[in-house]
């Protein structure tokens, strides 16, 4: 065995993988290590965002933490190496290792060797070849990566580039190997704590001159950079009419936010889903006394202790009643086959609104399961959803949903469906109303359930009979037993 082989089998890379149906990309939000530590199989290492939520990423090898090639904050695609794992460090330092034989599977020297005089962190490893298109994409960062600091020549390149200056004498006068540093000149330098606080803020750091010892963009810097920029006077000739003392300018005060993770997914899937599957949606209003008085019986029933019950979970119960006696609603067109898909299992998704945008996890095979186990695992999951830990395999295979828009004091709205499936359900804030009841007008809790449907899939009579059965078992919650 060549030594180049020993190093490739000792350093071991992490690529990202697709941790959803699809994804292309993930970004780095938090690394719970740093090179040199120790870590085990199954030992959680960072945590990703996804288009679709976060998701903590385990090591899969023992060793220490050789380098981390992305800081917090970085966009990544699926397939490339994030960081590596020295799974033999007993083995002396990495140096030690010969250089890689003519075909191993080396990282290109002119973007992880050393300079001369410091340890080459790669030698005898490195990404495969089809990696190098990343390497030349994306910078490979300083600090998170667990590379050293760079000699002064390099650094005073970089504090000469950040200022406008051409870096083209410092670099060529550095006492460097002949390959380029790790470290890309140009590379904002900046702490992590300023790193997020640029982020927040939507300020690039590339556009911000630092002030800070050694190039170092400080905190000051981003809150300037941040600052309305003061305006410049047209020449008179196209000067507008003078502006009202004391008015701001239109500009500072708009604020830019990347559009990327949830937000970006939801878009696009809401505009797919409107300009594709034909929406219909109906409205029906209800008296829902008995379940609410219904709702407070069985927070008080033994079977239910320790179990959320709230208005949602019957609404739920009635709706999985209603396509039981309507199955042919839960359905799917494909497409590319010009097909109808009939499925004999409920996924029910429960829209769910967290701090990194809206999501819509579903509960499988949510039309089998007895009112205590559908309690147990709405319960779950939208504690997951709000924690923002919900997997990519719980939001996929969705076939109806519910969006409970009256948590929020709506009386209703017209949902736009989840893209392939077949039915939204809202279900309105549930308000005293005066209702005649018995033929009296009594004050009744009253809401409004908004169904929207796919017309392809679903016409106007079996959507109508749909809403108007689960209008009816929320109005005689009894229903649940002799439809059930």
């Amino acid at each position: 065995m060549t030594a180049s082989t020993a190093g490739a089998q000792r350093f071991r890379e992490f690529k990202m993988p697709d941790v959803g149906e699809g994804l292309t990309e993930a970004e780095i939000l938090k690394w719970y290590v740093q090179p040199g530590d120790t870590v085990t199989d199954g030992q959680v290492i960072c945590e990703v965002e996804t288009a679709k939520a976060a998701v903590e990423l385990p090591s899969p090898y023992d060793g220490v933490v050789h380098a981390l090639h992305f800081d917090e904050g970085v966009t990544v695609d699926v397939g490339t190496a994030i960081f590596s794992v020295d799974t033999d460090p007993g083995a002396g330092p990495a140096a030690d290792s010969a250089a890689p034989a003519a075909g191993a599977a080396a990282a290109p020297a002119e973007e992880d060797a050393e300079p001369q005089g410091r340890q080459a962190v790669l030698v005898g490893y490195g990404a495969a070849p089809a990696s190098t298109k990343r390497r030349a994409r994306r910078p490979q960062p300083g600090a998170a990566a667990g590379v050293p600091a760079q000699p002064e020549p390099v650094k005073a390149a970089l504090q000469a580039e950040l200022n406008g200056r051409s870096v083209a004498a410092p670099v060529a006068a550095a006492p460097v190997a002949p390959v380029a540093p790790a470290v890309v000149p140009g590379r904002p330098l900046a702490k992590p704590p300023v790193r997020k606080l640029a982020k927040d803020l939507g300020i690039d750091l590339a556009t911000i001159a630092p002030t800070g010892p050694g190039g170092l963009i400080t905190r000051e810097d981003v809150h300037a950079a941040a600052a309305p920029a003061p305006s410049v006077a047209a020449p008179e000739s196209e000067t507008a009419a003078p502006a009202e003392a004391g008015v701001v300018p239109t500009a500072a005060r708009e604020r830019r936010v990347p559009v990327k993770g949830v937000r970006k997914a939801t878009a696009q899937a809401m505009v797919n889903s409107a300009f594709t599957a034909p929406h219909v949606t109906e409205f029906i209003t209800v008296d829902v006394t008995r379940t609410m008085k219904l709702v407070q019986e069985l927070k008080q029933d033994p079977d239910m202790a320790g179990l959320r019950v709230n208005p949602l979970l019957l609404v739920a119960k009635a709706f999985l009643v209603a396509i039981k006696r309507h199955p042919e609603v839960n359905a799917a067109w494909d497409e590319a086959n010009q097909e109808i898909v009939y499925k004999d299992y409920v996924n029910l998704g429960i829209a769910a609104a967290t701090p990194r945008g809206l999501i819509v996890p579903n509960i499988k095979d949510a039309g089998v399961k007895a009112l205590p186990q559908l309690a147990a695992e709405l319960g779950e999951l939208v504690a997951t959803a709000r924690e923002g830990k919900t997997s990519p395999a719980a939001m996929s295979g969705g076939t109806v949903t519910i969006t409970n828009v009256g948590v929020f004091g709506v009386d209703t709205g017209t949902p736009i469906l989840n893209p392939g499936e077949s039915a939204i359900l809202a279900f309105g804030a549930v308000k005293l109303q005066p209702w005649v009841h018995k033929g009296k007008v009594k004050a009744r809790q009253v809401t409004t359930l908004a169904l929207s449907f796919d017309h392809r899939l679903i016409d106007g009579e079996l959507g109508s009979k749909l809403l108007a059965d689960i209008a009816a078992v929320l109005e005689r919650p009894k229903r649940l037993i002799t439809w059930g």
